[in-house]
């Protein structure tokens, strides 16, 4: 059997998104992929399907593996002909180990290669707002491990010229040793005051930073009872923190947000949680698809067929236009055919997506729900008029029923079908155990049931108990009725029920937690 390949590849500080193209290149392509607590477990979502995850991360009081083991783990897998990525948290050159790994695998004539990553020294520091070198504080900088016992610090540490050779110091998993270290930096010429910065869990959701003094922080971090991980930082550019700190006055920092919608509409949603420094959560709970049964695809055609008739083409939803246009392309019809018909969508997310397709709607409620829609259009309808609803088989009746009693003829075209997402997603079911996730988020009625059915099929036996301690936020009225029908606590509601809104009640949510 041919040998197989090793990447020792840096997975970046935690934030996954810091990750280099390079390894999220060789995540995407290996079989199997060992990796360790510092590195995101959002990264493994990038691995190709069938891929082999192996944990052999290490906590402070335990190691699930010895380092030893794991040289030979990667050495075994590469034997057997298997690509292997060994994701490390931060630069794998850097207190990473990865001499030892590499040179194992070099003595078995394995083919390896090294994919450096963001360190966490420089990067979590400049998550806090600290630069680690300033022209007038700082212009060099060492990097220190502080993880060993006072006796082998000693040995390792020239104390008394590292303290006095550089402008800023980096310890780097020295949160449990931070008295000693200071004491010998203050015993070999720190000054008492020289400012000291812990940032915990840096460029994640977690983060949390402590300031202080060498003669100050270990009893800072005493109080506090501040956990590793951390990044030690020692010097003048730590004052630059009240100036520089950007990532923890985002809107959404400190918060990871349950995604709900589903994954092809997710991605709008994500990216927004993101820019407002939250870590969004992926666990979609609906899909929709092309309806399937013959009978439904027959009605669909013949109400599809029938274009010239209309007088109105409303859409509900960015779905609805979307599966409109495939069956469109399916079906062969002509947009050109509905050349009658004035076009109503439900909001400027809607409207949006028929501006993509070169169509401007007519009519655009205030507010962006069929109650809103239908008072929008009654002025502008006529009895007679036959209009043609584009949506889900989900959908409310509750606009065909008002517009049929206002003398209009209501056609039903279920574009699409909406079901429960087989959603499987170890992760996420421990986050919420753990109660990890700050916020749920729920664009739709549907995802209000369609997540309480994926928790059953994922092995809870009360859903609703599991979520009942989670702040939950609904884009708007409709969905937080079935928010408080399905026995869930309503957190915060949109003002607009936009995915925009939404986020802003949910920032305005933070911003008051906080304060308090």
């Amino acid at each position: 059997m041919n040998k197989g390949k090793v990447y020792l590849v840096g997975a970046g500080p935690g934030d996954p998104r810091l990750i280099t193209l390079r390894g999220l290149q060789c995540l995407k392509e290996s079989d199997t992929i060992v990796y360790d607590r510092l590195a995101s477990p959002r990264l493994l979502r990038h691995a190709k399907a069938g891929a082999e995850f192996i944990y052999v991360g290490k906590l402070p009081d335990r190691h699930t593996m010895k380092q030893e083991e794991i040289n030979r783990l990667l050495v075994d897998l590469a034997l057997e002909g298997k690509t292997v990525t060994r994701l490390k948290g931060g630069d794998p050159t850097i207190f990473g180990r990865v001499g030892e790994e590499a040179g194992l695998l070099y003595d078995h004539g394995v083919e390896f290669e090294i994919v450096p990553g963001i360190t966490s020294a420089i990067a979590v520091p400049a998550y806090a707002g600290i630069s680690v070198t300033h022209r007038e504080l700082a212009s060099s900088l060492s990097i220190v491990t502080g993880h060993e016992s006072p006796e082998k610090l000693d040995q390792s540490i020239q104390w008394d010229k590292v303290t006095n050779a550089t402008g800023t110091l980096l310890f780097l998993m020295g949160v449990a040793k931070i008295d000693y270290i200071a004491s010998q930096l203050m015993k070999h010429g720190k000054p008492p005051h020289t400012p000291v910065a812990l940032v915990r869990w840096g460029t994640r959701v977690e983060q949390e930073t402590v300031v202080g003094t060498l003669e100050t922080i270990a009893d800072i971090v005493k109080q506090r009872n501040f956990q590793p991980p951390a990044v030690i930082v020692v010097g003048e550019v730590v004052l630059q923190r009240e100036k520089l700190r950007w990532y923890e006055n985002k809107p959404l920092f400190g918060m990871r947000i349950l995604v709900t919608r589903a994954r092809a509409q997710a991605s709008a949603l994500t990216d927004l949680i993101e820019e407002m420094g939250g870590e969004p959560c992926e666990f979609p709970v609906i899909e929709t698809r092309l309806p399937k049964e013959p009978e439904a695809v027959r009605a669909l055609r013949e109400r599809l067929e029938a274009a010239e008739d209309y007088h109105w083409v409303i859409f509900t939803s960015v779905n609805g236009v979307e599966y409109f246009f495939r069956w469109l392309k399916e079906l062969r019809i002509d947009i050109r055919r509905f050349h009658k018909a004035r076009i109503a969508a439900v909001g400027p997310k809607t409207a949006a997506a028929l501006h993509e397709r070169g169509l401007f709607v007519d009519e655009l409620p205030e507010q962006y729900v069929a109650e809103g829609l239908l008072s929008q259009l009654e002025q502008h309808m006529q009895p007679g008029e036959k209009a043609l609803l584009a949506r889900g088989d989900l959908a409310r009746e509750v606009l065909p029923r008002e517009l049929a009693a206002r003398g209009v003829e209501a056609v039903e075209a279920n574009v699409y079908e909406t079901v429960v997402a087989d959603t499987q997603d170890g992760m996420v079911m421990e986050w919420l155990r753990e109660k990890a996730i700050h916020m749920i988020t729920f664009t739709s009625s549907s995802t209000v049931g369609n997540l309480l059915e994926v928790l059953r099929r994922n092995g809870c036996d009360d859903p609703v108990d599991l979520l009942e301690s989670i702040p939950v936020a609904s884009i708007g009225p409709i969905t937080s009725q079935t928010v408080a029908e399905a026995g869930l606590a309503l957190t915060v509601e949109a003002k607009t029920s936009t995915i925009e809104g939404l986020l802003d009640a949910i920032a305005d949510y933070n911003k008051n937690r906080n304060s308090n």
